[in-house]
């Protein structure tokens, strides 16, 4: 393996996690400990950063800083949803590379940012530029093919795990067998983020909340939902339904969607909690519906994250910066779990190609007959993915997190489209 020297650029991309700055934190932590490499770059705002030539120096930040990223939500380097589309925009994109001598970039992000670090690297493969492409999983939708989870699910799921549980302590207390609470969560194209809610109930409680989960992989059927919510208020003193955002019809039509788009042409999803609570007012007389609607407040709750996550951010950023150190190009760090009864997870790479624009969905086989329940293969799947607690400080009762103080690198070229 030939030896390859320069500098290091990483950048963030799409919806940030409660953990996605710890895999900054891991390539940086890595970074430092190889003579190949010179300097460790930030890119703001992932690919616009690029374009524009927007990049701090990550190793001249203290260690502190850098150590407070592990609890820190958000993006700390900022974030995007631009899709490249221009060839002047990948022109640009090696062209800033090679001013910078760029020789390493790690991109953080989900489906399309995996696409993205695919069509850099083949870029600067056609054009002759020595670049080591690796791509480091992120998303709360636990949706990226070839990796077992990915950073930032198991903390969403120990967030709306919490917060059902502390939802239900409300609900029993006014519940008469006349409320209804529907809890919005993501997941635009698969249920993994609502079906993580069934962790909330106890082993052995098949009653506890939630009591029915509606997910992307099951069409909505609403004459059979009301009948389920009808059945379940003959019974307990409240109902409580979770919901993924992305509920399709019998046609397979989102049964809410925006006629807007992003970047990327997926369309603006929300407020299917609302249409379910319209959908029951209009049919269940009487009953008593509320909507909470948690919004990126689940993907931003680092009071509420989950170490094991945490610890497999920091983990994978590591393990990009050691596999292109190795050679290793055009591929995404996987996450691999043991084999053995006690959890535990492991590295491995996969090709780019393979995860760009691809969505794994929730199996089928774990979720009940009922359709709006998840079986004990989902729950021996997510549970070890919420243990430990990340130890966040405080300062006069509130949350501190990171403040990089984001010293520029010196541009090198004339303004973007100037």
């Amino acid at each position: 393996m030939a030896e390859l020297v320069g500098n290091v650029l990483v950048g963030q991309s799409g919806g940030p996690t409660a953990v996605i700055n710890a895999s900054v934190a891991g390539v940086v932590a890595e970074a430092l400990n190889h003579v190949d490499i010179e300097e460790i770059y930030g890119s703001l705002n992932g690919v616009l950063g690029i374009l524009h030539e927007d990049f701090i120096d990550l190793a001249s930040q203290s260690q502190q800083a850098i150590r407070a990223l592990r609890h820190t939500p958000g993006a700390a380097l900022g974030t995007c949803r631009y899709k490249l589309k221009k060839q002047a925009d990948f022109d640009r994109v090696l062209e800033v590379f090679k001013a910078h001598n760029i020789r390493y970039f790690f991109y953080i992000g989900g489906n399309d940012s995996q696409d993205t670090a695919d069509k850099i690297s083949k870029l600067a493969q056609a054009q002759g530029y020595e670049l080591r492409v690796i791509g480091i999983p992120k998303t709360i939708d636990n949706d990226l093919p070839n990796t077992d989870h990915c950073p930032g699910y198991g903390s969403v799921i120990k967030y709306i795990g919490t917060t059902v549980r502390e939802l239900a302590c409300d609900n029993s207390s006014m519940g008469q067998g006349d409320l209804v609470q529907i809890v919005e969560v993501m997941g635009r194209s698969a249920g993994w983020i609502a079906a993580g809610a069934s962790l909330a109930k106890r082993k052995d409680h098949p009653h506890d909340p939630p009591h029915i989960i509606l997910l992307p992989e099951i069409a909505f059927n609403p004459e059979k939902f009301t009948a389920e919510v009808k059945r379940v208020l003959s019974r307990e003193k409240f109902c409580m339904i979770v919901v993924g955002e992305g509920l399709v019809d019998t046609d397979g039509n989102y049964v809410t969607a925006d006629s807007a788009t992003d970047a990327f042409g997926h369309a603006r999803l929300g407020g299917v909690g609302e249409y379910l609570r319209e959908l029951l007012d209009s049919n269940l007389p009487g009953v008593k519906t509320r909507v909470a609607s948690l919004g990126i407040a689940q993907r931003a709750a680092a009071h509420c994250s989950s170490k094991t996550d945490n610890d497999e951010a920091f983990l994978a950023g590591q393990a990009a910066v050691k596999a292109a150190i190795n050679g290793e190009t055009d591929k995404m760090v996987t996450l691999v779990r043991g084999d053995t009864e006690h959890y535990t997870c492991e590295t491995g790479l996969t090709p780019l190609i393979e995860i760009a624009n691809s969505v794994k969905k929730l199996p089928r086989e774990w979720i009940n007959e009922d359709g709006v329940s998840m079986n004990f293969q989902f729950l021996r799947y997510a549970q070890p993915l919420v243990q430990g607690e990340v130890a966040v400080p405080y300062d006069a009762g509130l949350p501190v997190f990171a403040n990089l103080d984001k010293s520029r690198v010196d541009k090198q070229l004339p303004a973007y489209g100037a």
